[in-house]
C-alpha cells in the first residue's frame, strides 16, 4: 500500500515548533552563549557611534556659530543682545547649542572624536565578524545533529512507515526540508538575534536623547505588528502547501524516471508529463502566493516606519529651533530612527524565511515524531548448534491493517536443514509470512521460535544476522562489484569474496567487464543486465553463511539457462540451510522438500510435489494454469 500525504493547510504550532528549532542549539549553548556576548557587545559599541557623531556635528556648529559672535562676550550676554534686537529664534538656537563667542571650529577636538567613531566602528565590525563566525560553527553542528537524528530515526522506522509512504515524499523530508530548515536558522539567527538586540540597544539612545521622540518613533511598532501578523497568517498556510507540494512532485520524479522503461514501453509519457505539469503547477501556485504575501510584509513596515521617520524630523525641527536639543543631538536621534526601523524591517521581511523554514521543520519533527518500531530486547540469540535451524509458527494472525486479517492462525513446524516452497494467488501472504519470520512486522497473535526460542525475546540484530535474503528486487550501491558481494560479511577476506562470486556464477561474466571486480557499478546498475545484477545479489548471500535461506523469486529475472546454473548453486548454498523458496516457476520450486500452498493467510495445502500433484487440489490446478 503507498500513498501520499494529505497536504497540510497551515503550521500546526509556529510558535512550539520555533521554539524546537532553538532547543536544537543546546548541546552547543556554551558557543550560543558566546555569539549572545559578543552580539551584545558589538551592538552596544556600535550604537554609540551616532552619539559621537552627533557630538562632532555639535562641535562644527558650536564653531561656525561662535565664529559669528562678537569676541569678549559670555554665551549669555550674547543671548540677552540677541533677544534684545528681537531675534528670539536665533536666541533660542543659541541658548541650547554650546557656542562661545568669538571661538571658531575647534578640529582637534573634532578630529578626535571621529577617531573615536572609528575606533567604536571597528571593534564593533570584529565582534560582529566573530560572532557569525561562531554562529555558523553553531549551526553547522546543530543541523549536523538534526541530519544524524534524522538519519537513526529512518533505522528505527518500522517497515510499515514506509510502505505507507512514497518513497520521494519521504526522501524529500531528509533531505530538501532539512536543508531549508539549515538555510532559515542560519539566515533567521543571524538576523533576527542582530536585529532584536539593535531595537533594545538603540531604544536606549533614544531614550537618553529625547524621550518624546522616542515614544513618536515606538508609536507606529504595534502598527507594524498588526501589518506583519495579518500577512503572515495568510502566508502561513501557504508555506506549509508549498512544501507538502514539493514532497508530492519529487515522489512523482523519482517514480518516474525509476521506472522510466515502463513508463515509455507503456506509452505513458503524455500522461506522466500532464501529472508532472499538475504537481508542478501546485507547487508554483503555493510557492507563488507564498514569496508574494511574504514579500508585502517589507514595504509596508517600511512604509509604517517612514511614518515615524516623517514625524520624528518635524517635531525634531521645531525642538532644534526652540533649543530644546542641540542640532547634533538631533542628528544623532534621527540616525537613531533608522536603526530602529531596520531590524523592524528585516524581521518582517524574515518571515518568509521563518514561514518556510517552520514549515519545513515540522515536516521533519512528524518524522522524528514517527512511532518506532517496539523496543529491542538486548538478549541475543544463542550461538547455532550443528543441527540448528527449526523454525516453528503457533497459531500465528497478522494484519497490515486492523481488522484485516491477511495471516489466520497458521501452524508450521519446518526441520532443520528443510526447503520450504510458498505458492498461493497474489495477497495469499506468502511474502508476508517472510517479513514475519524476518520481524519488519510484529504479530497480532501466536508466535514464532527458532531453536526454541520466540523471536519476539531476542534482539532484531541477531535474528537477521542468522538470515541470508535474496529478493527479487535487486539492490546494488554505487560502488564496486567486490564491493556489493562483500556487503553480505564485511570481515571476508577477498579470497572468500571470490569463492562467493564462483559459487553464484559471477566469475562467468564479471571478467568481460572493462576493470572486472573493481568495475564501478552505476547509479540503478545500467551497466549491467538484470540477471547480472541478481546474480551478484545471490553471491552476497552466499558470502554472509546464513543460518537460514529466504528466496523471494530470486531467479525470475535470469535467462533459462543462468537459472539452471543458479539452481545449482542454489542447491549448494540450501545444503544444510533451512530454506524457504518464493517462487511461481515449478522448476524451481519442485525439488523443495515441503511446498506450502496459501490461500487467504492459510495453508491449504502442504506436501512434496509429487505428493499434491496426486492429490490434484489447488496445487494441481496451479501447475495447469
Amino acid at each position: 500500500m503507498r500513498m501520499g500525504e494529505p497536504p497540510a493547510v497551515r503550521s500546526r504550532d509556529f510558535t512550539g515548533s520555533a521554539v524546537r528549532i532553538l532547543k536544537l542549539l543546546a548541546p552547543n549553548r556554551a558557543m550560543t552563549a558566546a555569539v549572545l556576548l559578543l552580539g551584545i557587545g558589538g551592538i552596544a559599541v556600535g550604537v554609540i557611534g551616532p552619539r559621537i557623531l552627533g557630538h562632532a556635528t555639535d562641535l562644527l556648529f558650536n564653531g561656525v556659530i561662535g565664529r559669528q559672535l562678537p569676541a569678549g562676550l559670555t554665551r549669555e550676554q550674547a543671548i540677552d543682545a540677541a533677544r534684545a534686537a528681537g531675534d528670539d529664534r536665533f536666541a533660542d538656537l543659541l541658548a541650547g547649542s554650546g557656542a562661545v563667542p568669538g571661538q571658531g571650529i575647534d578640529f582637534a577636538a573634532v578630529a578626535r572624536t571621529l577617531a573615536l567613531a572609528l575606533v567604536l566602528y571597528l571593534v564593533a565590525a570584529l565582534m560582529v565578524w566573530l560572532q557569525a563566525r561562531l554562529l555558523n560553527v553553531v549551526v553547522q553542528r546543530t543541523m549536523a545533529g538534526l541530519r544524524t537524528s534524522v538519519e537513526e530515526k529512518v533505522h528505527r522506522l518500522p517497515l510499515q512507515y514506509f510502505d505507507t509512504r512514497r518513497r520521494g515524499e519521504v526522501l524529500s523530508r531528509v533531505t530538501n526540508d532539512v536543508d531549508n530548515v539549515q538555510q532559515s536558522l542560519q539566515m533567521s539567527i543571524t538576523q533576527l538575534l542582530t536585529s532584536v538586540l539593535t531595537v533594545v540597544a538603540v531604544l536606549v539612545m533614544m531614550l537618553t536623547i529625547s524621550p518624546l521622540l522616542t515614544l513618536l518613533t515606538v508609536v507606529t511598532v504595534p502598527l507594524s505588528l498588526w501589518v506583519t501578523r495579518s500577512i503572515a497568517r495568510r502566508s502561513r498556510r501557504l508555506f506549509v502547501a508549498q512544501w507538502t507540494n514539493v514532497g508530492k512532485l519529487n515522489a512523482h520524479i523519482e517514480e518516474t524516471y525509476s521506472g522510466f522503461t515502463v513508463v515509455k514501453t507503456f506509452g505513458h509519457r503524455a500522461q506522466a508529463e500532464d501529472q508532472f505539469r499538475e504537481l508542478n503547477a501546485d507547487v508554483y501556485q503555493a510557492s507563488f502566493g507564498a514569496q508574494f504575501l511574504s514579500g508585502l510584509v517589507s514595504p509596508a513596515t517600511i512604509f509604517v516606519g517612514n511614518l515615524s521617520y516623517v514625524a520624528v524630523a518635524v517635531v525634531g525641527g521645531l525642538q532644534v529651533a526652540t533649543g530644546q536639543i542641540t542640532l547634533g543631538n538631533i542628528q544623532a536621534f534621527i540616525q537613531y530612527v533608522r536603526q530602529f526601523n531596520q531590524p523592524l524591517t528585516q524581521i518582517a521581511g524574515m518571515y518568509n524565511t521563518l514561514q518556510s523554514g517552520v514549515a519545513s521543520a515540522e515536516r521533519v519533527f512528524d518524522l522524528l515524531d514517527a512511532e518506532e518500531e517496539t523496543p529491542d530486547p538486548p538478549r541475543a540469540l544463542p550461538a547455532p548448534t550443528g543441527d540448528g535451524g527449526r523454525v516453528v509458527f503457533e497459531h500465528v494472525s497478522f494484519g497490515y491493517q486492523s481488522g484485516v486479517p491477511v495471516i489466520e492462525n497458521l501452524s508450521l513446524d519446518v526441520a532443520p536443514g528443510t526447503t520450504v516452497a510458498i505458492v498461493g494467488p497474489t495477497g495469499a501472504g506468502k511474502t508476508t509470512l517472510v517479513n514475519l519470520l524476518m520481524r519488519f512486522y510484529d504479530l497480532d497473535a501466536g508466535r514464532i521460535l527458532l531453536d526454541g526460542v520466540d523471536i519476539a525475546t531476542v534482539s532484531r540484530g541477531s535474528l537477521r544476522s542468522r538470515i541470508g535474503m535474496v529478493l527479487q528486487d535487486t539492490w546494488l550501491f554505487g560502488g564496486t562489484i567486490y564491493d556489493n558481494i562483500a556487503y553480505g560479511r564485511p570481515d571476508a577476506t577477498r579470497d572468500e569474496v571470490l569463492d562467493a562470486a564462483r559459487a553464484a556464477y559471477v566469475d562467468r561474466f564479471v571478467h568481460t567487464l572493462p576493470d572486472a571486480y573493481d568495475t564501478r557499478i552505476n547509479d540503478g546498475g545500467t551497466n549491467i543486465s538484470a540477471g547480472e545484477k541478481q546474480l551478484i545479489t545471490i553471491a552476497r548471500a552466499f558470502l554472509a553463511r546464513p543460518q537460514l535461506l529466504v528466496l523471494d523469486e530470486a531467479t525470475s529475472s535470469v535467462d533459462t539457462r543462468t537459472e539452471v546454473l543458479i539452481q545449482q548453486a542454489m542447491a549448494r548454498l540450501r545444503r544444510d540451510r533451512t530454506s524457504f523458496l518464493i517462487a511461481h516457476r515449478l522448476s524451481t520450486i519442485r525439488d523443495a522438500d515441503v511446498i506450502l500452498v496459501l490461500d487467504g493467510g492459510r495453508i491449504v495445502e502442504q506436501g512434496s510435489h509429487d505428493e499434491l500433484l496426486a492429490r490434484r487440489g489447488e496445487y494441481w490446478t496451479m501447475t495447469r494454469a
